[in-house]
């Protein structure tokens, strides 16, 4: 049975799935694929779009499809790609309307359904309290209405994915298994079993998420769950709603970069608040960033076995001053300067600085004596995973004035230092770990994908007590700095800023998506720990931003419903008022402050 090695890379074995004239799975290379945001019944616009998207790179494009018009309209998409010479295959999404699957499903090359809600919200009379009787006859309904798509798909030769979201589990699941990741896996696995009883193998699966934790635990639960029932399905990887711009890429790099780095993952689609050409480089360069680190030499390491890779939890540590501990992790920058967000620590030359202009000294692991005679309230000492021996084991055990620098110069860094990390916890060595990388980009997307992935792959597994990101390229200090803290919240180590859940847009999106997030960013980047939903329409709704404090959802063309938490508070408000309506629903919340405050 295939298990992920936290340490060596092996891609998982997966079976080869035909969706038109590609092939996904196996040994194919993992395929990049992107969505449309135009509206499906505009044939002219969305073939336009298609054809920007094939060239930019795409593999296979996914349309809107929420009503049989738009099942004929993405028909009419299909022949007239295929009259202009394009063979890129066409996916219909399809949310709550099974019918609407049943028809697009001879049209096109792949549908995408969402066990949560394809059945719409028909889903009977289930409660908590129902018995397991109840349960197993709703299983027989959604079997009996998913089997008549299978036999469609059979006739058509068109593929299927089961897409699993976080935020649209069926009622009938939540109930029993809660809003967790095992009720995502569960919800998966019943679509999936139907599948192998109806001897249909031309399926693609994605758990997605707009929380990088909960994706990733979800994805590498739903891997063991099939190893145990010899399911060998081809997995489509992405971080939903992940927003715009640095975030977005930060946010995508981390889920995404995790799971590749596992070897886990035949497809990618990058989901940014943004035109889905943008979408489209990022795969590109995630995906060739892990390639980068596949062929390397042997890492030996013990993998601790109280590690759990489906739930986070922090490495246990001591406190170094303000380091380790129940301390947030730490960010030391590379330069003393005005940024916007204020790290802990500075560099400056062998030695490390605060805010107070306090010195630290930085040690070679040849210095351990000098070490011991400095009085320093902390003392840092440079080690990589080969330094690890039994006697320095043991001389970090003693000292509880000591904070390790971590760095690597393996071709898989993340991976021997995620070794290291194993190698303390089973010598129970709680000596805090500030996690090092250096670069040498020129492009600020380069190191955002680059950095979220290494940096990334650890902080979710709750490995770090700080983060030293350093570039020797010309990118400013401050947006370097910006990208170590914008790791740190993309993996739920540390919220130092308003964290913003966007969904990428697509034809059902009820307002200009790309204008509203920038207008709501600059009205609320300032709320530090705030985290603002901002969906285009009630599909990628509450549920989808199941993680926000408040939410600003597309109600129909030029309206607006306004959400705290789960709960619909305003509905149907004027799109040109509605920004302002959030930042009063804020300020009645008690969760505003002004900008200079």
């Amino acid at each position: 049975m295939w298990k992920i090695d936290p340490f060596n890379y092996q891609r998982r074995p997966s079976i080869e799935v035909r969706i038109g004239q590609l092939l996904m799975g196996g040994t194919q290379p993992v395929r990049i694929q992107s969505m449309t945001n135009t509206d499906t019944n505009d044939i002219e616009a969305s073939l336009q779009q298609c054809i920007r998207l094939i060239h930019a790179g795409a593999e296979l494009v996914r349309f809107t499809t929420q009503g049989n018009r738009e099942a004929e309209s993405l028909k009419k998409i299909h022949d007239l790609l295929r009259k202009k010479g394009y063979q890129t295959p066409l996916s219909a999404d399809v949310h709550f309307n099974a019918n609407v699957a049943d028809v697009v499903a001879q049209y096109v090359e792949k549908v995408r359904i969402n066990p949560g809600n394809y059945l719409g919200n028909n889903r009977g009379n289930i409660s908590s309290n129902d018995s397991d009787e109840v349960y197993a006859a709703e299983y027989e309904r959604i079997k009996q209405r998913f089997v008549e798509l299978l036999n469609i798909c059979k006739k058509h030769q068109t593929a299927l994915r089961i897409g699993v979201n976080h935020g649209s589990l069926s009622e009938r699941i939540m109930n029993r298994y809660g809003d967790t990741a095992e009720g995502m896996v569960e919800s998966c696995m019943e679509f999936l079993r139907i599948c192998q009883e109806e001897n249909f193998q031309n399926v693609v699966i994605s758990m997605k998420a707009s929380n990088t934790l909960t994706m990733i635990h979800s994805v590498r639960m739903l891997v063991e769950r099939m190893e145990i029932e010899n399911f060998h399905y081809p997995l489509h990887l992405g971080v939903t709603e992940a927003g715009n711009e640095d975030e977005g890429r930060i946010k995508s790099a981390v889920g995404i970069g995790t799971l590749l780095s596992e070897g886990i993952g035949d497809t990618i689609r990058v989901s940014l608040s943004e035109d889905p050409e943008a979408e489209i480089p990022v795969a590109r360069k995630l995906i060739s960033y892990i390639d980068e680190k596949k062929i390397h030499e042997p890492i030996l390491a013990e993998k601790n076995q109280k590690h759990s890779p489906f739930e986070y939890r922090r490495r246990t540590t001591h406190a170094v001053e303000n380091i380790g501990g129940n301390n947030v992790p730490i960010v030391i920058a590379a330069t003393k300067t005005n940024y916007a967000i204020t790290p802990d620590y500075y560099f400056a030359e062998n030695q490390i600085t605060n805010s107070l202009n306090e010195i630290f000294p930085i040690y070679e692991v040849n210095e351990k004596e000098e070490l011991t005679k400095n009085p320093s309230p902390i003392k840092f000492l440079k080690m990589s995973f080969p330094q690890l021996t039994k006697e320095n084991l043991h001389f970090l055990k003693s000292r509880k004035d000591t904070v390790i620098i971590l760095e690597s110069y393996h071709k898989n860094a993340p991976a021997e230092q995620k070794a290291f990390f194993h190698s303390l916890m089973n010598e129970d060595c709680t000596v805090p770990v500030i996690v090092a990388q250096s670069y040498q980009e020129n492009m600020e997307e380069d190191l955002e994908i680059k950095a979220g992935v290494d940096f990334g792959m650890l902080f979710v597994e709750g490995f770090g007590d700080g983060i030293s990101l350093k570039n020797e390229g010309t990118i400013s200090s401050e947006k370097i700095n910006s990208i170590a803290f914008g790791i740190l919240q993309a993996t739920r180590a540390r919220i130092s800023k308003t964290e913003f859940i966007s969904c990428p847009g697509c034809g059902r999106t009820m307002f200009d998506l790309q204008t509203v997030v920038s207008r709501i960013k600059s009205r609320t980047s300032h709320l530090k720990g705030l985290k603002i939903g901002i969906m285009g329409c009630i599909v990628n709704g509450i549920g989808e931003m199941a993680d926000a404090d408040y939410g600003y959802v597309g109600a129909g063309r030029g309206k607006v419903s306004l959400y705290k938490k789960k709960d619909c508070v305003e509905k149907n408000i004027p799109e040109e008022e509605a920004v302002e309506k959030l930042i009063e629903l804020i300020k009645i919340n008690g969760d505003w402050t002004e900008p200079n405050s």
